[in-house]
């Protein structure tokens, strides 16, 4: 008679530390984590919701799994209209995206992938986020807070920037980066327990 197969592994692909956080609000820690280096440049003409999904994918695939590892990558992207506004490169063009979503909406699309062996489950989630028109003191006071770096649309809606937000439909953790009760039910299917859930 056998002992229970050892639980396996939650390895989280991003280096994200707001990805770690939410795997934490539902009691999970990652073994490890490994960053996957790929080329996140969108495809001529590819539309926002594709794109992130075939990034999520792209990271699981070349991240390398061993036995009894899961491994979970994420992609989240700011989309306006058919423009995707990915992680500004300096604070010219985090001003630009800013002064683009004020008064507006948008979508954020947060898109999830969890590979064991070589089952992939993948989920994505869509959010409508509502701006507020921002001021150009405003706008100049969140740039000089550099919260806008390496956050897709140049804002982080968990932290000042959520002042500006008096609306959304969807879910508030994909936003963040990381939709907690769908990522939940990916890592269950692929074996991970959730509170002591069977």
């Amino acid at each position: 008679m056998t002992g229970a197969a050892a639980a396996p592994r939650l390895i989280l692909g991003s280096a994200s530390p707001r990805r770690r956080d939410l795997l934490a609000q539902i009691g999970l820690i990652p073994a490890e984590v490994r960053a996957a280096d790929i080329d996140e440049t969108p495809a001529r003409g590819e539309l926002p919701r594709p794109y992130c999904e075939r990034m999520a994918r792209e990271k699981a695939e070349v991240l390398p799994v061993g036995p009894g590892e899961i491994i979970l990558t994420a992609d989240t992207t700011v989309a306006l209209g058919r423009r995707i506004l990915g992680k500004p490169g300096d604070a010219a063009e985090a001003a630009a995206f800013l002064h683009a979503l004020s008064g507006r909406r948008h979508r954020v699309i947060t898109s999830v992938a969890v590979r064991r062996n070589d089952r992939l489950w993948e989920r994505t989630v869509e959010t409508i986020v509502k701006v507020k028109q921002l001021s150009n003191a405003e706008v100049n006071g969140y740039l000089a807070s550099g919260e806008w770096q390496g956050k897709a649309g140049g804002y982080g809606i968990q932290g000042g920037f959520g002042a500006f937000i008096p609306w959304l439909q969807g879910s508030f953790t994909g936003v963040v980066g990381l939709p907690v009760a769908e990522t939940a039910q990916l890592l269950q299917a692929a074996g991970i327990r959730i509170w002591g859930q069977e």
